[in-house]
């Protein structure tokens, strides 16, 4: 089996290139930046190029985007040439090239106005039949990549997973509020309570995806690190979430203190990964059970996948205000 990656100079592309490095597995690279992860430069937009690179192809994952980072510095044209046209051309080149599975990397930044609830209402309890509100043209092109991934798979019979992964990037929040209220490492230990999966998991996820695509012939997957809330937890969520989290990890307060972090004020939103698990058979291992572990020990809550990508940014740009502009 060859699997084709797009996006390999990218935070997932490398971290999927390194695994199936790893495991023996052969990976062809595709991007537009040169990078010790990418087999053959170009565009995902080019017909011929794409065409070319998906010889001897038997899956596909679909990781290169343009992200909400993005959404401040291009145009609404250049994110439907990249996240819509782009996921067209290897949807046809992959039918042509009866590839036996596709695996597109979506985002939950596709639920939009869905993930904010009004003033004194609970959490918002985030499953895959939440109907997507996208807020920005990032939300928007990603929803119609997924609308055609779901096309090909319905009248073409191309077996698509569509993944619609939580935050793995390593980089600041771009809220300037959030970033006042925790260092970036404690706000990614409290993300992973509720909208947030270590890029291992991520890898893993994608990987169980190529396998089980043919006997799924078409799903959609939020994946995102387990959160412990119930829905008996939402409206608290809203008000006192440290309450919440103590309840349900009586050390966590402690353990945070010592290390001179904070636990979350307020929530928004849980995200809900159980149909991943079932279905994918996926067993995420990095959840906020595990930084707790991990504080324990005095080691890094991090995957030593995670800390081997690093950072990448997504700008040449370094920009005064935030990791990035935000419109």
């Amino acid at each position: 089996m060859t699997i084709l990656v797009t996006g390999s100079a990218g935070h997932l592309g490398e971290a999927l290139k390194r695994c199936l490095a790893a495991q023996g597995r052969a990976a062809i690279g595709i991007d537009i930046k040169p990078s010790p992860f990418t087999d053959r430069v170009g565009s995902i937009g080019d017909t011929a190029f794409v065409a070319d690179c998906m010889a001897g192809v038997t899956a596909v994952i679909h990781a290169a985007t343009l992200h909400k980072p993005h959404v401040a510095t291009h145009g609404y044209q250049d994110f439907v040439e990249t996240n819509v046209a782009g996921t067209l051309v290897l949807l046809e080149a992959a039918k042509a090239a009866g590839v036996g599975a596709f695996v597109f990397t979506s985002t939950t930044s596709t639920f939009g106005a869905a993930l904010s609830p009004a003033a004194g209402e609970p959490a918002a309890w985030i499953t895959e039949d939440v109907m997507p509100v996208p807020k920005n043209i990032y939300g928007v092109t990603k929803i119609a990549a997924e609308g055609l991934c779901e096309l090909f798979a319905r009248k073409h019979r191309l077996p698509v997973i569509v993944l619609r992964t939580s935050r793995f990037f390593p980089e600041a929040d771009d809220d300037a509020e959030a970033r006042q209220l925790h260092t970036p490492e404690n706000a990614q230990a409290n993300e992973l309570l509720h909208r947030r999966a270590d890029i291992a998991d991520i890898v893993d996820a994608h990987l169980l995806a190529i396998d089980r695509a043919a006997a799924i012939g078409f799903g959609r997957y939020i994946i995102s690190a387990p959160s412990p809330f119930s829905r008996a937890d939402l409206m608290q969520l809203r008000s006192d979430a440290a309450a919440v989290v103590e309840r349900h990890f009586p050390e966590s307060a402690a353990l945070f203190a010592a290390r001179g972090w904070r636990l979350p004020q307020a929530l928004d939103r849980v995200y809900v990964s159980c149909h991943a698990i079932e279905d994918l058979g996926w067993r995420p291992r990095h959840d906020f059970s595990h930084v707790l572990d991990c504080l324990k020990a005095g080691t890094d809550f991090r995957s030593p996948l995670a800390r081997a990508v690093g950072s990448k940014g997504y700008h040449d740009t370094v920009f005064s205000e935030g990791p990035y502009p935000v419109a």
